[in-house]
């Protein structure tokens, strides 16, 4: 079923140009074939999310000196996944609604088209690496919670608190101002459930403003964080960031690492770490991430 779609896809696209290159004159079939021709030597070629612009350099070098490339995309996303300040994957990620971090991530490596997976991770901060040492050390694709974790401390991978105070004080200001309404309710099949406001107009946003403003200058977020906070409160983000990344050689590799959707229930799992959803690379295709 794989084989036949990528073909599907492999083959759809060629017969697409084919049909319309025979529509040109022979001059303009040559200048076409001149031109993809450049465009096919450029290479090695890194795409990330915006996160990741500031590691792309270094991965970059590594990459074009024979570095693999599922090394290098995984160089790019523990940048961010290392930074404090990033609330969207690895340390300082935002936090289930307990307060506890839950991290995602898969990868996949374009020449061996082998896989890795996990899945709501705790107290391990580089969890693209331990996506990769699932693919590389068991006969399995995916490993989720408890038993994620202990095979990743099993292979080297330090147990450390991912919560930071920052994200600790956004979380709480969630608390606070989602006191009577959290995630759990009636579900979309209930007779009774109604799609949450994501808009709410005139007074009544600016009543939520001016509550939300209230409870972070109590719980002491510094006036220069108040907004973001409060952005991250009111429409809950799922930040994540994918990298792909192309050699000289044609090689291809993908990786996704997430943080997951802001302040879920525990367990919750989303896209990012399913193979063909989060993240999937066909070395006869390409390479594609969900998000990010």
């Amino acid at each position: 079923m794989c084989s036949s779609r990528r073909h599907f896809i492999a083959t759809g696209v060629v017969g697409s140009l084919s049909l319309g290159l025979e529509a040109q004159e022979d001059k303009e079939q040559d200048s076409k074939r001149a031109t993809t021709r450049t465009l096919a030597g450029k290479r090695p070629i890194i795409i990330s999310a915006n996160n990741g612009v500031n590691y792309l350099d270094e991965a970059f070098s590594f990459l074009k000196n024979g570095g693999d490339t599922l090394d290098a995309a995984l160089r790019v996303v523990k940048g961010p996944e290392d930074d404090p300040k990033d609330d969207s994957v690895g340390l300082g990620g935002l936090p289930n609604e307990e307060g506890v971090v839950e991290l995602d991530a898969c990868c996949m490596h374009g020449p061996t088209r082998r896989a890795g997976s996990v899945g709501g991770v705790r107290n391990i901060k580089n969890v693209s690496q331990v996506a990769k040492a699932v693919m590389e050390h068991t006969g399995h694709v995916m490993l989720v919670g408890d038993g994620a974790e202990r095979f990743a401390v099993a292979h080297g991978f330090a147990r450390e608190n991912l919560l930071t105070e920052h994200s600790r004080k956004v979380w709480l200001l969630w608390k606070e101002y989602h006191s009577t309404d959290d995630w759990w309710g009636p579900g979309v099949s209930d007779p009774h459930w109604r799609p949450p406001e994501t808009a709410p107009q005139g007074e009544l946003w600016q009543e939520r403003l001016r509550k939300l403003q209230q409870i972070a200058t109590d719980l002491g977020i510094a006036p220069e964080n108040r907004a973001h906070a409060i952005r991250k409160v009111l429409f809950p983000p799922a930040g994540t960031i994918h990298c792909s990344a192309l050699n000289e050689n044609g090689e291809i590799s993908g990786c996704t690492t997430t943080s997951g959707l802001a302040f879920k229930l525990p367990g919750r799992v989303g896209d990012s770490p399913i193979i063909g959803a989060g993240c999937y690379t066909d070395q006869d295709v390409g390479s594609a991430g969900a998000t990010g």
